[in-house]
Protein backbone atom coordinates (compact mmCIF):
# COMPACT_ATOMS: atom_id res chain seq x y z
CA UNK A 1 0.00 0.00 0.00
CA UNK A 2 1.14 3.56 -0.53
CA UNK A 3 2.38 5.85 2.21
CA UNK A 4 -0.34 7.84 3.86
CA UNK A 5 -1.43 11.24 2.64
CA UNK A 6 -0.24 12.61 5.95
CA UNK A 7 3.32 11.57 5.11
CA UNK A 8 3.15 13.24 1.73
CA UNK A 9 1.69 16.41 3.14
CA UNK A 10 4.34 16.54 5.79
CA UNK A 11 7.11 16.11 3.26
CA UNK A 12 5.69 19.02 1.30
CA UNK A 13 5.77 21.21 4.37
CA UNK A 14 2.03 21.57 4.80
CA UNK A 15 -0.53 20.23 7.22
CA UNK A 16 -2.94 17.52 6.10
CA UNK A 17 -6.49 18.71 5.57
CA UNK A 18 -9.01 18.03 8.31
CA UNK A 19 -11.59 15.36 7.56
CA UNK A 20 -14.97 16.74 6.47
CA UNK A 21 -17.48 17.10 9.30
CA UNK A 22 -19.88 14.70 7.58
CA UNK A 23 -17.18 12.01 7.49
CA UNK A 24 -16.45 12.51 11.20
CA UNK A 25 -20.14 12.19 12.05
CA UNK A 26 -20.46 9.05 9.91
CA UNK A 27 -17.35 7.54 11.50
CA UNK A 28 -18.69 8.29 14.98
CA UNK A 29 -22.07 6.71 14.23
CA UNK A 30 -20.44 3.63 12.67
CA UNK A 31 -18.07 3.22 15.61
CA UNK A 32 -20.82 3.61 18.21
CA UNK A 33 -23.08 1.11 16.43
CA UNK A 34 -20.24 -1.41 16.08
CA UNK A 35 -19.24 -1.09 19.74
CA UNK A 36 -22.85 -1.56 20.88
CA UNK A 37 -23.15 -4.61 18.64
CA UNK A 38 -19.86 -5.92 20.05
CA UNK A 39 -21.17 -5.55 23.59
CA UNK A 40 -24.42 -7.32 22.68
CA UNK A 41 -22.43 -10.17 21.11
CA UNK A 42 -20.19 -10.40 24.17
CA UNK A 43 -23.19 -10.65 26.50
CA UNK A 44 -25.03 -13.16 24.30
CA UNK A 45 -22.23 -15.54 23.31
CA UNK A 46 -19.77 -17.71 25.18
CA UNK A 47 -16.95 -19.75 23.71
CA UNK A 48 -15.76 -19.93 20.09
CA UNK A 49 -17.76 -17.63 17.81
CA UNK A 50 -17.41 -16.28 14.28
CA UNK A 51 -18.44 -12.91 15.73
CA UNK A 52 -14.80 -12.61 16.73
CA UNK A 53 -14.21 -11.34 13.18
CA UNK A 54 -16.40 -8.29 13.85
CA UNK A 55 -13.45 -6.14 15.05
CA UNK A 56 -11.60 -6.96 11.81
CA UNK A 57 -14.61 -5.81 9.77
CA UNK A 58 -14.80 -2.62 11.83
CA UNK A 59 -11.08 -2.03 11.26
CA UNK A 60 -11.43 -2.38 7.48
CA UNK A 61 -14.51 -0.15 7.22
CA UNK A 62 -13.10 2.66 9.36
CA UNK A 63 -9.69 2.55 7.66
CA UNK A 64 -11.32 3.06 4.27
CA UNK A 65 -12.98 6.25 5.55
CA UNK A 66 -9.59 7.90 6.00
CA UNK A 67 -9.71 7.90 9.80
CA UNK A 68 -6.34 7.90 11.59
CA UNK A 69 -5.05 4.34 11.80
CA UNK A 70 -4.18 4.77 15.47
CA UNK A 71 -7.81 5.72 16.15
CA UNK A 72 -9.08 2.89 13.95
CA UNK A 73 -6.93 0.33 15.73
CA UNK A 74 -8.00 1.62 19.15
CA UNK A 75 -11.69 1.29 18.21
CA UNK A 76 -11.16 -2.20 16.79
CA UNK A 77 -9.34 -3.19 19.99
CA UNK A 78 -12.25 -1.90 22.09
CA UNK A 79 -14.63 -3.91 19.89
CA UNK A 80 -12.59 -7.08 20.41
CA UNK A 81 -12.58 -6.61 24.19
CA UNK A 82 -16.36 -6.16 24.19
CA UNK A 83 -16.90 -9.25 22.01
CA UNK A 84 -14.79 -11.42 24.31
CA UNK A 85 -15.49 -9.70 27.67
CA UNK A 86 -12.44 -11.35 29.28
CA UNK A 87 -11.81 -11.42 32.99
CA UNK A 88 -9.01 -9.31 34.51
CA UNK A 89 -6.54 -12.20 34.38
CA UNK A 90 -6.89 -13.11 30.67
CA UNK A 91 -7.04 -9.41 29.74
CA UNK A 92 -3.79 -8.72 31.58
CA UNK A 93 -2.17 -11.73 29.93
CA UNK A 94 -3.11 -10.50 26.45
CA UNK A 95 -2.03 -6.90 27.07
CA UNK A 96 1.22 -7.96 28.72
CA UNK A 97 2.01 -10.54 26.05
CA UNK A 98 1.43 -7.95 23.33
CA UNK A 99 4.47 -6.00 24.48
CA UNK A 100 6.84 -8.73 23.23
CA UNK A 101 4.61 -9.98 20.41
CA UNK A 102 6.24 -10.13 16.93
CA UNK A 103 3.67 -7.61 15.69
CA UNK A 104 4.85 -5.05 18.27
CA UNK A 105 8.44 -5.85 17.37
CA UNK A 106 7.70 -4.81 13.77
CA UNK A 107 6.45 -1.47 15.09
CA UNK A 108 9.70 -1.05 17.00
CA UNK A 109 11.66 -1.87 13.84
CA UNK A 110 9.81 0.92 12.02
CA UNK A 111 10.80 3.34 14.79
CA UNK A 112 14.45 2.27 14.63
CA UNK A 113 14.40 2.47 10.83
CA UNK A 114 13.24 6.08 10.98
CA UNK A 115 15.96 6.84 13.53
CA UNK A 116 18.65 5.30 11.31
CA UNK A 117 17.32 7.24 8.32
CA UNK A 118 17.73 10.51 10.20
CA UNK A 119 21.30 9.55 11.13
CA UNK A 120 22.08 8.93 7.44
CA UNK A 121 20.67 12.34 6.58
CA UNK A 122 22.56 14.23 9.28
CA UNK A 123 25.89 12.53 8.58
CA UNK A 124 25.61 13.27 4.86
CA UNK A 125 25.58 9.60 3.89
CA UNK A 126 22.28 9.87 2.04
CA UNK A 127 23.57 12.84 0.05
CA UNK A 128 26.88 11.12 -0.68
CA UNK A 129 25.14 7.97 -1.98
CA UNK A 130 23.18 9.96 -4.56
CA UNK A 131 26.13 12.13 -5.64
CA UNK A 132 28.43 9.10 -5.93
CA UNK A 133 26.04 7.22 -8.21
CA UNK A 134 25.43 10.30 -10.38
CA UNK A 135 29.19 10.81 -10.84
CA UNK A 136 29.38 7.37 -12.44
CA UNK A 137 26.89 8.42 -15.13
CA UNK A 138 28.33 11.86 -15.86
CA UNK A 139 28.71 12.48 -19.62
CA UNK A 140 27.52 9.01 -20.64
CA UNK A 141 24.26 9.96 -22.34
CA UNK A 142 20.63 10.26 -21.38
CA UNK A 143 19.86 6.54 -21.12
CA UNK A 144 22.79 5.90 -18.77
CA UNK A 145 21.77 8.94 -16.72
CA UNK A 146 18.19 7.66 -16.51
CA UNK A 147 19.42 4.38 -15.04
CA UNK A 148 21.79 6.28 -12.77
CA UNK A 149 18.89 8.33 -11.41
CA UNK A 150 16.83 5.17 -10.95
CA UNK A 151 19.71 3.45 -9.18
CA UNK A 152 20.27 6.45 -6.92
CA UNK A 153 16.59 6.39 -5.88
CA UNK A 154 16.61 2.61 -5.52
CA UNK A 155 19.73 2.52 -3.33
CA UNK A 156 18.66 5.43 -1.15
CA UNK A 157 15.12 4.15 -0.60
CA UNK A 158 16.39 0.62 0.08
CA UNK A 159 18.91 2.02 2.59
CA UNK A 160 16.47 4.30 4.42
CA UNK A 161 13.45 2.01 4.10
CA UNK A 162 11.12 4.90 3.27
CA UNK A 163 10.01 6.29 -0.08
CA UNK A 164 8.96 9.84 0.79
CA UNK A 165 11.93 10.54 3.06
CA UNK A 166 14.53 9.16 0.64
CA UNK A 167 13.15 10.91 -2.45
CA UNK A 168 12.95 14.16 -0.48
CA UNK A 169 16.75 13.90 -0.13
CA UNK A 170 17.39 12.71 -3.70
CA UNK A 171 15.03 15.14 -5.45
CA UNK A 172 17.04 18.38 -5.01
CA UNK A 173 20.15 16.56 -6.28
CA UNK A 174 18.51 14.83 -9.24
CA UNK A 175 16.41 17.69 -10.62
CA UNK A 176 19.32 19.98 -11.67
CA UNK A 177 21.13 17.06 -13.33
CA UNK A 178 17.97 16.02 -15.18
CA UNK A 179 17.28 19.62 -16.22
CA UNK A 180 20.78 20.12 -17.65
CA UNK A 181 20.47 16.87 -19.63
CA UNK A 182 17.14 17.86 -21.17
CA UNK A 183 14.83 15.58 -19.19
CA UNK A 184 11.28 16.82 -18.86
CA UNK A 185 9.66 17.19 -15.47
CA UNK A 186 7.33 14.24 -16.13
CA UNK A 187 10.15 11.96 -17.31
CA UNK A 188 12.15 12.83 -14.19
CA UNK A 189 9.16 12.03 -11.98
CA UNK A 190 8.62 8.70 -13.78
CA UNK A 191 12.30 7.80 -13.33
CA UNK A 192 12.28 8.64 -9.63
CA UNK A 193 8.98 6.80 -9.11
CA UNK A 194 10.09 3.55 -10.76
CA UNK A 195 13.49 3.52 -9.04
CA UNK A 196 12.14 4.51 -5.64
CA UNK A 197 9.32 1.96 -5.61
CA UNK A 198 11.72 -0.81 -6.66
CA UNK A 199 14.02 0.21 -3.80
CA UNK A 200 11.15 0.15 -1.33
CA UNK A 201 10.33 -3.42 -2.35
CA UNK A 202 13.97 -4.46 -1.86
CA UNK A 203 14.58 -2.61 1.43
CA UNK A 204 15.83 -5.32 3.83
CA UNK A 205 14.77 -3.56 7.04
CA UNK A 206 11.60 -1.75 5.90
CA UNK A 207 8.75 -2.51 8.30
CA UNK A 208 6.37 -3.74 5.61
CA UNK A 209 8.98 -6.11 4.15
CA UNK A 210 9.85 -7.46 7.60
CA UNK A 211 6.12 -8.05 8.11
CA UNK A 212 5.92 -9.99 4.82
CA UNK A 213 8.89 -12.19 5.71
CA UNK A 214 7.61 -12.79 9.23
CA UNK A 215 4.04 -13.56 8.14
CA UNK A 216 5.18 -15.83 5.31
CA UNK A 217 7.92 -17.44 7.48
CA UNK A 218 10.44 -16.66 4.74
CA UNK A 219 14.03 -15.42 4.73
CA UNK A 220 15.29 -12.39 2.83
CA UNK A 221 16.77 -14.52 0.04
CA UNK A 222 13.42 -16.18 -0.68
CA UNK A 223 11.66 -12.82 -0.37
CA UNK A 224 13.92 -11.29 -3.03
CA UNK A 225 13.93 -14.36 -5.27
CA UNK A 226 10.17 -14.67 -5.72
CA UNK A 227 8.83 -11.30 -4.59
CA UNK A 228 10.87 -8.10 -4.62
CA UNK A 229 13.49 -9.23 -7.14
CA UNK A 230 11.10 -9.81 -10.07
CA UNK A 231 9.41 -6.48 -9.38
CA UNK A 232 12.73 -4.60 -9.32
CA UNK A 233 13.99 -6.27 -12.51
CA UNK A 234 10.70 -5.60 -14.27
CA UNK A 235 10.91 -1.94 -13.22
CA UNK A 236 14.42 -1.59 -14.66
CA UNK A 237 13.48 -3.30 -17.93
CA UNK A 238 10.26 -1.36 -18.50
CA UNK A 239 11.96 1.95 -17.72
CA UNK A 240 13.82 1.65 -21.04
CA UNK A 241 10.45 1.91 -22.80
CA UNK A 242 8.25 3.88 -20.40
CA UNK A 243 10.56 6.81 -19.56
CA UNK A 244 11.45 7.60 -23.21
CA UNK A 245 7.72 7.46 -24.04
CA UNK A 246 6.95 9.94 -21.26
CA UNK A 247 9.91 12.07 -22.41
CA UNK A 248 8.65 12.28 -26.02
CA UNK A 249 5.05 13.02 -25.09
CA UNK A 250 5.82 15.58 -22.41
CA UNK A 251 8.56 17.27 -24.49
CA UNK A 252 5.94 18.00 -27.15
CA UNK A 253 4.05 19.91 -24.43
CA UNK A 254 7.13 21.93 -23.45
CA UNK A 255 7.36 20.28 -20.03
CA UNK A 256 11.00 21.25 -19.53
CA UNK A 257 12.66 22.78 -16.49
CA UNK A 258 13.48 26.49 -16.39
CA UNK A 259 17.15 27.50 -16.88
CA UNK A 260 17.49 28.50 -13.21
CA UNK A 261 16.38 24.99 -12.16
CA UNK A 262 19.35 23.52 -14.04
CA UNK A 263 21.83 25.28 -11.76
CA UNK A 264 24.11 22.80 -10.01
CA UNK A 265 23.18 22.07 -6.40
CA UNK A 266 25.87 23.67 -4.24
CA UNK A 267 27.72 21.72 -1.56
CA UNK A 268 27.86 23.91 1.51
CA UNK A 269 30.03 21.61 3.57
CA UNK A 270 33.79 21.93 3.80
CA UNK A 271 36.17 19.43 2.12
CA UNK A 272 36.82 17.81 5.52
CA UNK A 273 33.11 17.25 6.02
CA UNK A 274 32.78 15.73 2.55
CA UNK A 275 35.65 13.36 3.31
CA UNK A 276 33.97 12.29 6.56
CA UNK A 277 30.66 11.79 4.72
CA UNK A 278 32.37 9.58 2.13
CA UNK A 279 34.07 7.57 4.89
CA UNK A 280 30.75 7.18 6.69
CA UNK A 281 29.08 6.12 3.43
CA UNK A 282 31.57 3.32 2.88
CA UNK A 283 31.26 2.24 6.51
CA UNK A 284 27.47 2.20 6.24
CA UNK A 285 27.47 0.31 2.93
CA UNK A 286 29.86 -2.38 4.18
CA UNK A 287 27.98 -2.81 7.46
CA UNK A 288 24.66 -3.02 5.61
CA UNK A 289 26.06 -5.68 3.26
CA UNK A 290 27.42 -7.70 6.18
CA UNK A 291 24.20 -7.51 8.21
CA UNK A 292 21.99 -8.41 5.24
CA UNK A 293 24.35 -11.25 4.29
CA UNK A 294 24.33 -12.58 7.85
CA UNK A 295 20.54 -12.38 8.04
CA UNK A 296 20.23 -14.19 4.70
CA UNK A 297 22.65 -17.00 5.55
CA UNK A 298 21.40 -17.59 9.08
CA UNK A 299 17.73 -16.83 8.34
CA UNK A 300 17.77 -14.52 11.34
CA UNK A 301 14.34 -13.84 12.77
CA UNK A 302 12.27 -10.69 13.14
CA UNK A 303 14.32 -9.51 16.10
CA UNK A 304 17.55 -9.24 14.06
CA UNK A 305 16.81 -5.68 12.78
CA UNK A 306 16.55 -4.61 16.43
CA UNK A 307 20.32 -5.19 16.56
CA UNK A 308 21.20 -4.37 12.95
CA UNK A 309 19.61 -0.91 12.75
CA UNK A 310 21.27 0.53 15.90
CA UNK A 311 24.55 -1.06 14.75
CA UNK A 312 24.25 0.71 11.39
CA UNK A 313 23.62 4.00 13.19
CA UNK A 314 26.59 3.57 15.55
CA UNK A 315 29.01 2.60 12.77
CA UNK A 316 27.87 5.50 10.57
CA UNK A 317 28.10 8.03 13.38
CA UNK A 318 31.58 6.80 14.39
CA UNK A 319 32.89 6.90 10.81
CA UNK A 320 31.47 10.40 10.30
CA UNK A 321 32.96 11.67 13.54
CA UNK A 322 29.61 13.08 14.60
CA UNK A 323 29.62 14.44 18.18
CA UNK A 324 27.75 12.07 20.54
CA UNK A 325 25.22 14.69 21.57
CA UNK A 326 24.30 15.51 17.96
CA UNK A 327 24.20 11.81 17.07
CA UNK A 328 21.80 11.02 19.92
CA UNK A 329 19.65 14.02 18.96
CA UNK A 330 19.44 12.83 15.33
CA UNK A 331 18.57 9.27 16.38
CA UNK A 332 15.85 10.41 18.79
CA UNK A 333 14.46 12.93 16.29
CA UNK A 334 13.96 10.21 13.70
CA UNK A 335 12.52 7.78 16.23
CA UNK A 336 10.10 10.32 17.67
CA UNK A 337 8.37 10.76 14.31
CA UNK A 338 7.34 7.10 14.28
CA UNK A 339 6.34 6.57 17.92
CA UNK A 340 2.62 6.56 16.97
CA UNK A 341 3.41 3.53 14.78
CA UNK A 342 4.77 1.68 17.81
CA UNK A 343 1.52 2.35 19.67
CA UNK A 344 -0.45 1.25 16.62
CA UNK A 345 1.38 -2.08 16.35
CA UNK A 346 1.10 -2.77 20.08
CA UNK A 347 -2.65 -2.25 19.80
CA UNK A 348 -2.71 -4.52 16.73
CA UNK A 349 -0.96 -7.25 18.72
CA UNK A 350 -3.49 -6.86 21.54
CA UNK A 351 -6.35 -6.84 19.01
CA UNK A 352 -5.25 -10.17 17.57
CA UNK A 353 -4.73 -11.55 21.06
CA UNK A 354 -8.31 -10.81 22.10
CA UNK A 355 -9.65 -12.09 18.77
CA UNK A 356 -7.81 -15.37 19.36
CA UNK A 357 -9.75 -15.77 22.62
CA UNK A 358 -12.97 -15.84 20.57
CA UNK A 359 -11.45 -18.49 18.25
CA UNK A 360 -13.37 -17.30 15.14
CA UNK A 361 -11.00 -19.08 12.76
CA UNK A 362 -11.74 -22.42 14.39
CA UNK A 363 -15.43 -21.84 13.72
CA UNK A 364 -14.80 -20.85 10.11
CA UNK A 365 -12.59 -23.88 9.46
CA UNK A 366 -15.06 -26.24 11.15
CA UNK A 367 -17.87 -24.82 9.02
CA UNK A 368 -16.14 -24.47 5.67
CA UNK A 369 -13.22 -26.87 6.06
CA UNK A 370 -14.65 -29.67 3.89
CA UNK A 371 -15.41 -27.21 1.09
CA UNK A 372 -12.01 -25.55 1.39
CA UNK A 373 -10.21 -28.83 0.83
CA UNK A 374 -11.78 -28.99 -2.64
CA UNK A 375 -10.93 -25.36 -3.46
CA UNK A 376 -8.00 -24.57 -5.74
CA UNK A 377 -5.13 -22.71 -4.05
CA UNK A 378 -4.41 -20.44 -7.04
CA UNK A 379 -7.78 -18.63 -7.17
CA UNK A 380 -7.64 -18.16 -3.40
CA UNK A 381 -4.12 -16.70 -3.57
CA UNK A 382 -5.05 -14.35 -6.42
CA UNK A 383 -8.16 -13.17 -4.57
CA UNK A 384 -6.16 -12.36 -1.43
CA UNK A 385 -3.48 -10.59 -3.47
CA UNK A 386 -6.18 -8.48 -5.15
CA UNK A 387 -7.18 -7.12 -1.74
CA UNK A 388 -4.30 -4.69 -2.14
CA UNK A 389 -6.58 -2.48 -4.21
CA UNK A 390 -9.32 -2.28 -1.60
CA UNK A 391 -7.36 -2.85 1.60
CA UNK A 392 -6.23 -0.71 4.50
CA UNK A 393 -4.59 2.49 3.22
CA UNK A 394 -1.58 4.18 4.73
CA UNK A 395 0.21 1.37 6.59
CA UNK A 396 1.49 -1.50 4.50
CA UNK A 397 2.97 -3.41 7.44
CA UNK A 398 -0.34 -3.28 9.28
CA UNK A 399 -2.15 -4.49 6.19
CA UNK A 400 0.23 -7.41 5.72
CA UNK A 401 -0.27 -8.50 9.32
CA UNK A 402 -4.03 -8.13 8.99
CA UNK A 403 -4.17 -10.23 5.82
CA UNK A 404 -1.96 -12.89 7.37
CA UNK A 405 -4.12 -13.02 10.50
CA UNK A 406 -7.40 -13.27 8.59
CA UNK A 407 -6.43 -15.51 5.66
CA UNK A 408 -3.39 -17.35 7.05
CA UNK A 409 -5.38 -20.27 8.54
CA UNK A 410 -7.34 -20.71 5.30
CA UNK A 411 -4.16 -20.55 3.24
CA UNK A 412 -2.52 -23.17 5.43
CA UNK A 413 -5.58 -25.39 4.98
CA UNK A 414 -5.13 -25.07 1.20
CA UNK A 415 -1.41 -25.83 1.34
CA UNK A 416 -0.08 -22.37 0.46
CA UNK A 417 3.61 -22.32 1.40
CA UNK A 418 6.10 -19.55 2.26
CA UNK A 419 7.10 -18.73 -1.35
CA UNK A 420 3.49 -18.29 -2.44
CA UNK A 421 2.70 -16.22 0.65
CA UNK A 422 5.60 -13.88 -0.16
CA UNK A 423 4.13 -13.22 -3.61
CA UNK A 424 0.60 -12.81 -2.27
CA UNK A 425 1.52 -10.49 0.59
CA UNK A 426 3.95 -8.37 -1.42
CA UNK A 427 1.48 -7.77 -4.22
CA UNK A 428 -1.44 -7.28 -1.84
CA UNK A 429 0.50 -4.56 -0.01
CA UNK A 430 2.26 -2.82 -2.92
CA UNK A 431 0.04 -3.22 -6.00
CA UNK A 432 -1.95 -0.02 -5.56
CA UNK A 433 1.28 1.98 -5.38
CA UNK A 434 1.18 1.65 -9.18
CA UNK A 435 -2.56 2.13 -9.71
CA UNK A 436 -5.26 1.84 -10.82
CA UNK A 437 -5.96 5.22 -9.16
CA UNK A 438 -3.65 8.13 -8.28
CA UNK A 439 -2.14 7.85 -4.82
CA UNK A 440 0.01 9.73 -2.35
CA UNK A 441 3.25 8.17 -3.59
CA UNK A 442 2.61 9.41 -7.11
CA UNK A 443 1.67 12.91 -5.98
CA UNK A 444 4.62 13.09 -3.57
CA UNK A 445 7.10 12.03 -6.26
CA UNK A 446 5.66 14.58 -8.68
CA UNK A 447 6.07 17.34 -6.12
CA UNK A 448 9.72 16.43 -5.50
CA UNK A 449 10.39 16.31 -9.26
CA UNK A 450 8.50 19.64 -9.69
CA UNK A 451 6.14 17.96 -12.16
CA UNK A 452 2.43 18.73 -12.51
CA UNK A 453 1.09 16.33 -15.16
CA UNK A 454 -0.45 13.44 -13.20
CA UNK A 455 -1.61 11.38 -16.25
CA UNK A 456 2.00 10.65 -17.18
CA UNK A 457 2.85 9.22 -13.77
CA UNK A 458 -0.44 7.32 -13.66
CA UNK A 459 0.43 5.88 -17.07
CA UNK A 460 3.86 4.91 -15.74
CA UNK A 461 2.22 3.04 -12.89
CA UNK A 462 -0.19 1.24 -15.21
CA UNK A 463 2.67 0.31 -17.54
CA UNK A 464 4.23 -1.62 -14.64
CA UNK A 465 1.01 -2.75 -12.97
CA UNK A 466 -0.35 -4.80 -15.86
CA UNK A 467 2.77 -6.87 -16.69
CA UNK A 468 3.52 -7.27 -12.97
CA UNK A 469 0.06 -8.77 -12.41
CA UNK A 470 0.72 -11.22 -15.24
CA UNK A 471 4.21 -12.01 -13.91
CA UNK A 472 3.04 -12.74 -10.36
CA UNK A 473 0.11 -14.82 -11.64
CA UNK A 474 2.55 -17.01 -13.59
CA UNK A 475 4.84 -17.24 -10.55
CA UNK A 476 1.96 -18.29 -8.30
CA UNK A 477 0.78 -20.86 -10.84
CA UNK A 478 4.30 -22.30 -10.97
CA UNK A 479 4.80 -22.28 -7.19
CA UNK A 480 1.39 -23.73 -6.36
Amino acid sequence: MPQSAVTTAASAGSSPPSPPRRRLVLTGITSAAALLLSLAVGLATDGPTAWGLLPIALYAVLALTGTSLVTVTGLALASAVLVVLPGPGPAADVLGGSVTDPVTVIGLIIVLGAATGEVLRVTGVADALVRGILRLTDGRGRTVLMYGMMLACLVLVASLGTLAGALAIAGPLLVPVAARTGFTRSATAATMFLGGCAGLALAPFAGSNIAIMDTADAGYLLYVAVGAGPLAVLSLLLAAVVVPWVQRRSAAQDDFYRPDEAAEQPQDDAPGQRARARRATWAFALTLAVTVGYATVTRAGTTFPLLALPLLSVVTVAAAGLPPRRAVHAFLTGARRMLPMLLLFWMLAALFGFIDLAKPYDVVLDTFGPDLRHMSALPFALAVAALGWVGVPGATAAQVILIGEVFGPLGTELGIGPAAWVVVLLWASKADTYGPLPNANMVGTMGLARADRLPYLLGTGWALLIPACALYTVLLAFIL
